[in-house]
């Protein structure tokens, strides 16, 4: 969300002043007093003063301040005097920053570049508040001595009384700035472009990350040309790595890593966007190679086939989409004669092939997850094991890890058996096929519209075991919802490309079916069973996931503006949330719309989930995952495109040495995960904009979602795509006004040619329902975010 309007600096002398005008209140002498403790606290006592006035002796004007050394740091954090954590930039507003508090109870706010002093999104920094003098002070204007010329006695009088009243509202903001990075944890690679400096030995390096500081890139590393013919190369995308950021420039110092062509084309953009975040798409070395098995066609040994549980006479399949190569799990489930149900769960035994230690262990943990884009996959293991060895294919002898239930009907579990084993699918099932085995559950389904089944089973044995697995998932899904759990489902744009091209040719939002949660009812239910296995046997070696509860302040807020929007929920527990949403979603033409925009604003505040070891966390509370509302989760269903699964999976079997590793890992597979998360939706953009330009006008209903003083946000309806419309881009003409807490926009459009008159709308708020007209791709640097929409009336 935008961060509120800067307050002024505060100037203690000014202020004490400005306090005497008033007549005396307690909350009056207490500023006082404060002000003038602040004025008389020489700033020369902090670390920073201390530094400062080492500074000021020097000839170059020092940009940033020094860095404390690591013992200072230490010290200051024990002390309490220094604040550790996470830094985010505002991607909006670049000069905005915030790493949590210490209790994660609140952010704390760095206003400016001066303050992050160098630090870059996603590093581990430590900060310190700033001295007094540079804390800003929100406090209403009071007149000053000459400001009272013509003014009356009584409306001075009456302007003191007022000025009272607010003084009890004064707050202090207190200023911090970034003094040490303990971990440099954003990859220093950005993509942008070259600007030729005349009479310079330094070209300027534009990155298209506002974020991230320009970059001076000597010219003996740009291309030999590029002097003589620098226009040459103004479209040209280029990789750049930051080698250093002296203390005393503005501009970065850097080199380029790669040209990747000209901006705009796919993928030129995705490499671009690969290596920025620190993404390993390189091929698989000959060592990494050499570590999978040679005599292939590979087959299970005789003698680890009888150190497992045999199932490969069950009924036991995959439900997948229907492109997927990598088949991490399946399914199955056959009535015993009491009327129960044995229910397994059985995922692909990739830590079997993945020798710890070894260099294929090494290249998996190290990139450790998969990344999913819209036209390719960077697999995480070589493909001879994500697509055969390690893939569940159908009709062929498979190493697994299973989870078997005995359940009632209702999914109560009477008994539960961990272990491994060995299976042989009898089908691959695509979520569509699933789907209309369970939309007709007494069509008597021949063999032709299924794929090959094995001959050991039949085409009703399949269907029957699928329509007991959706009802039995259904009072699973039934019952974690009235335990408090929450569910916020974000629609996915989904492409079709052009095979030869691979350019996108048409586009959709994917949809959630019954197939779709059935699977994701068992493979929740088996990450739950695992870490609750996981945890009772290795307490201090655990590999956990947890996802923490959003911010109080972060959901009054959601809350606020819901209940200015007309909409009432309740944000006391996760639980509580989904209750209320659902019941506020409706069932009228704009229900799904109305879904939407809740979902999206309730998304805002809420954290991400993350690994942890539970040795090094300790506390217990802290292990739970808020939207899921259990105590224990972790991840154990698809180990081959997860090196955290991988860990679960040898957790299983036995304890891993070191505890260290864990931590060190799970702290790397965050890292990869949320890089892995915005490449794919960074993917999506990209293709997005290419559909638009090849494939527009396009023509859409919007929402808006908020409005500002130059901007408003919308969701293009049916792409479910948020973006920002920047008035001054867009517009003939605009005005913005407060009403209450709301804010309105009346805004004047461009005509569509020069004989039509302009078109006005008037009190723009908070969930109108606009019709999008998308023109033309301005920027591709700035996919859609810039003024490609215009709205017609």
């Amino acid at each position: 969300m935008d961060s509120p309007q800067k307050p002024k600096t505060a100037n203690p002398k000014q202020e004490a002043k400005r306090c005497q005008n008033l007549p005396s209140t307690p909350q009056k002498n207490a500023y006082a007093r404060l002000l003038s403790q602040h004025h008389n606290t020489s700033q020369t006592n902090s670390p920073a003063g201390k530094r400062k006035n080492k500074v000021d002796q020097k000839s170059k004007k020092q940009v940033f301040e020094s860095y404390m050394t690591a013992e200072e740091v230490s010290r200051g954090l024990e002390r309490g005097e220094l604040y550790q954590g996470q830094l985010r930039i505002n991607p909006k507003k670049f000069t905005d920053a915030f790493i949590p508090s210490h209790d994660d109870t609140h952010d704390i706010y760095l206003e400016g570049i001066a303050a992050r002093n160098r630090a870059l999104n996603g590093d581990i920094v430590v900060v310190q508040i700033l001295p007094p003098e540079q804390w800003k002070v929100n406090t209403p204007p009071v007149r000053s001595d000459t400001d009272t010329e013509g003014v009356s006695e009584s409306e001075i009088q009456k302007d003191h009384k007022r000025m009272a009243k607010q003084m009890s509202q004064f707050s202090l903001l207190l200023e911090y700035q970034v003094v040490y990075i303990i971990e440099k944890k954003h990859s220093r690679a950005v993509t942008g472009f070259l600007k030729f400096l005349p009479e310079k030995p330094f070209a300027l390096f534009s990155p298209m990350d506002h974020r991230v500081p320009r970059i001076n890139i000597p010219l003996t590393n740009c291309p030999a040309d590029f002097s003589l013919h620098p226009s040459s190369y103004a479209k040209v995308l280029f990789v750049c790595r930051i080698i250093d950021w002296p203390a005393d420039s503005n501009f970065a110092l850097g080199e380029l890593a790669k040209s990747l062509g000209e901006a705009g084309e796919i993928q030129p953009e995705t490499e671009g966007i690969l290596m920025e975040y620190d993404v390993d798409f390189s091929e698989f070395s000959d060592e990494v190679l050499g570590c999978l098995p040679t005599n292939l066609p590979w087959s299970i040994p005789p003698e680890e086939i009888r150190k497992r549980r045999d199932l490969r006479r069950e009924c036991i399949f995959t439900i997948d989409p229907a492109s997927a190569r990598d088949l991490d799990d399946a399914l199955s489930c056959k009535q015993l004669p009491d009327g129960n149900f044995e229910v397994g769960v059985h995922i692909a035994d990739v830590s079997y092939f993945v020798e710890e230690g070894n260099a294929l262990d090494a290249i998996a943990s190290q990139r450790a997850t998969s990344v999913y884009l819209v036209h390719m996959v960077i697999p995480m293991l070589p493909r001879l094991l994500c697509e055969e060895l390690c893939s569940l294919n159908p009709h062929t002898d498979r190493l697994t890890f299973s989870v078997i239930w005995k359940m009632s009907p209702d999914g109560k579990i009477l008994d539960e058996w961990f272990g491994r084993s060995v299976i042989c699918s009898c089908v691959k099932l695509s979520y569509d096929q699933a789907q209309s085995l369970i939309e007709a559950p007494e069509k008597i389904f021949s063999a032709e519209e299924l794929p090959t089944v094995d001959p050991l089973h039949t085409v009703d044995e399949i269907h029957q075991a699928i329509l007991n697995l959706h009802a039995i998932a259904q009072n699973l899904r039934a019952q974690r919802f009235i335990n408090g759990a929450l569910k916020l489902n974000q629609p996915k744009l989904c492409f079709t490309l052009n095979k030869e091209t691979m350019m996108p040719q048409g586009c959709s939002t994917d949809e959630h079916k019954d197939s779709n949660e059935l699977v994701e009812e068992f493979m929740l239910l088996a990450n739950m069973a695992t870490a609750n296995h996981v945890y009772q046997s290795f307490p201090d070696l655990a590999l956990l996931r947890c996802h923490p509860p959003p911010k109080t302040k972060l959901m009054e807020e959601v809350k606020e503006l819901c209940t200015q929007l007309g909409f009432d929920i309740d944000i006391s527990s996760a639980g509580a949330l989904n209750k209320s949403l659902n019941t506020l979603y409706g069932d009228d033409e704009f229900h799904a719309a109305r879904r939407d925009v809740l979902t999206n604003l309730c998304s805002r505040p809420m954290k991400i989930a993350l690994y942890f070891c539970a040795g090094i966390l300790k506390d217990t509370e802290l292990f739970k995952h808020y939207a899921l509302n259990v105590p224990f989760y972790t991840h154990f269903t698809s180990p081959i495109r997860r090196h955290a699964d991988i860990i679960v999976h040898r957790l299983l079997a036995s304890s891993l040495s070191m505890l260290l590793e864990v931590g060190k890992q799970a702290s790397l597979c965050n890292d990869k995960k949320t890089a892995a998360k915005k490449v794919s939706e960074l993917s999506t953009d990209l293709f997005f904009g290419m559909f638009v330009k090849e494939c527009g006008p396009l023509d859409s209903m919007a929402i808006v979602m908020g409005v500002l003083d130059k901007a408003f946000d919308v969701i293009v309806w049916k792409f479910r795509v948020q973006k920002r419309i920047y008035c001054k881009v867009s517009l003939s003409s605009f005005h913005h006004r407060k009403v209450g807490k709301k804010s309105e926009l009346r805004l004047v459009w461009k005509p569509k040619d020069q004989e039509s008159p302009p078109i006005e709308q008037v009190r723009l708020q908070n969930t109108r329902f606009f019709r999008i007209f998308t023109d033309t791709l301005l920027s591709f640097a700035d996919m859609l975010s810039v003024s490609l929409l215009r709205l017609a009336a």
